[in-house]
């Protein structure tokens, strides 16, 4: 199995993310060429054209549709979490999933904050009243990751099945592309500031791989999956602005289209992510909004995403 560390250290001599163990360096063209994915014939059908438009969410916890700060989820020792929740609705999930269906809103994401059987039926309800509109991801495994697409999901969302014990385990990602097809599966790179880049973390935000985004992984990665999704994790869920820095470094790298989430509080925000990403990055807005108790309008920012749809016919 290739581990992501001896592939960085392949890509790049400079990231100074990973510690190279002495065998990386002896990793051959001929060996790295073995684990390069099968091309996919003909061009996606599925994925949503990355023109700075805005992406809905849907994230369930215990059944419910919540706004959270995603780096306070996580596990106690007595098995529940501990987390700070910005809102809870009293909408359900498939009302939600109706109602970007009704605003002519895909490429959404549902993601479920848990692996309990309210989580999973409230997320499956989204799915059924927006079929092939939204994205889902939360415990996403070679397992269960076709029933989801039967389900209705456009994509399925992974990022801890393949970011495995903090390395990347490209025998899970070559598997789930050959069970749901590249053209169906998005790699969330959510990602934390460490030594200076930014870290892909895990295992609910808590533990950080040494996979680091950059040209050569952004590239690398883009061989095998749709799109991208990245949280800024530092300022997700906190209503403190964007992180500029790391709109700019997806903007300049992703070859494939690429949704940020993280800070958006006003509607500038909306263009400084445009400006930053240089109009390549699409946008989640999660708890400013006010349909999840926040300031910002949602009708503005439907409004707006209408305005970037016409602007790129």
């Amino acid at each position: 199995m290739m581990r992501a560390t001896s592939l960085h250290a392949t890509l790049s001599s400079n990231l100074g993310c990973l510690t190279v163990r002495p065998d990386s360096l002896n990793l051959t063209a001929r060996r790295l060429s073995m684990i390069m994915p099968l091309p996919i014939s003909g061009p996606s059908q599925l994925s949503v054209r990355c023109a700075v438009r805005f992406r809905p969410c849907i994230d369930i916890h215990k059944g419910k549709v919540k706004q959270i700060v995603g780096s306070t989820l996580r596990d106690t020792e007595k098995g529940g979490s501990t987390l700070i929740t910005n809102f809870e609705s009293d909408k359900s999930a498939a009302e939600f999933g109706k109602l970007y269906k009704e605003d002519g809103l895909t490429g959404g994401h549902v993601v479920m904050l848990g692996a309990d059987p309210l989580t999973k039926s409230a997320a499956i309800e989204a799915l059924h009243a927006h079929p092939g509109g939204l994205q889902v991801g939360g415990g996403i495994n070679s397992d269960n990751a076709l029933s989801y697409i039967e389900e209705g999901a456009s994509h399925i969302i992974v990022t801890s099945y393949v970011f495995n014990n903090g390395q990347m385990d490209l025998e899970r990602l070559k598997d789930l592309v050959h069970l749901v097809g590249k053209q169906r599966l998005v790699l969330d790179l959510s990602c934390r500031k460490k030594a200076g880049k930014y870290a892909v973390v895990t295992d609910r935000w808590q533990k950080f791989s040494d996979v680091c985004i950059d040209q050569e992984i952004l590239d690398f990665l883009a061989s095998y999956c749709d799109e991208f999704l990245v949280h800024g994790v530092d300022v997700e869920g906190k209503k403190l602005g964007i992180d500029e820095e790391l709109v700019a470094l997806l903007g300049k790298y992703s070859p494939i289209p690429v949704t940020y989430a993280g800070g958006v509080t006003v509607m500038a925000d909306l263009e400084r992510i445009k400006v930053a990403g240089d109009g390549r990055v699409d946008v989640t807005v999660g708890s400013a909004l006010d349909i999840f108790g926040g300031n910002l309008a949602y009708r503005d920012v439907v409004t707006w995403h209408a305005q970037q749809v016409a602007l790129s016919v």
